[in-house]
């Protein structure tokens, strides 16, 4: 796994052995981006604050910063995937721009340093996390007005949308479904 894009661009992460973490793929990773990048509504990654949450081995995160981001916050609080995690930021140089929260996405404290300008949620398929995600996200501010939402789920797995989220695209990759909603509170 790497990075597909910006300034480290080829720099490869670190995954965990075995099933629990599932890494979304460079490729998926790099057609996302391009979306984000040109197919969808948003204020644009360069200075962008960005939040990754169920954020495994940060790839979603680390890819953002790579493209422009100014600060990336990771939550995740699996053992094992913070482990992953923290090497990859280590291995990136990105510590003075990345913040780590290992605590259950529905538990979200406020954020410090103001709301993020876009979110990824990859939560593990059909268990249902990624609404509560969602709403968590926005009840505690972490959300700026017109933010950008990206929600990767199974491809047949049903995502309602709470108040306050626009759909603005959807994409299959594989068994894998991207969700591109907008922040309207």
């Amino acid at each position: 796994m790497r990075i597909v894009g910006g300034k480290h661009k080829g720099r490869l992460l670190a995954a965990p052995p075995g099933r629990d973490t599932r890494p979304t793929s460079d490729r998926a990773r790099e057609a996302v981006f391009n979306v984000l990048e040109h197919g969808v509504p948003g204020p644009g990654l360069r200075d962008a604050h960005v939040i990754d949450v169920f954020s495994g081995t940060g790839a979603l995160g680390l890819e953002a910063l790579s493209r422009g981001a100014r600060h990336a916050t990771f939550v995740e609080n699996n053992r094992a995937a913070l482990k992953i995690l923290t090497a990859n930021i280590e291995t990136l140089g990105e510590q003075a721009h990345t913040t780590v929260l290992p605590v259950k996405a529905a538990s979200l404290p406020p954020p410090g340093n103001g709301p993020a300008d876009y979110a990824f949620l990859d939560a593990p398929y059909d268990r249902g996390l990624s609404v509560p995600a969602l709403e968590a996200l926005r009840d505690t501010g972490w959300l700026a007005p017109g933010a950008v939402v990206l929600v990767e789920i199974a491809a047949r797995e049903a995502l309602p949308l709470p108040d306050g989220f626009q759909l603005e695209k959807e994409k299959s990759y594989g068994a894998a479904r991207v969700v591109f909603l907008t922040h309207t509170l």
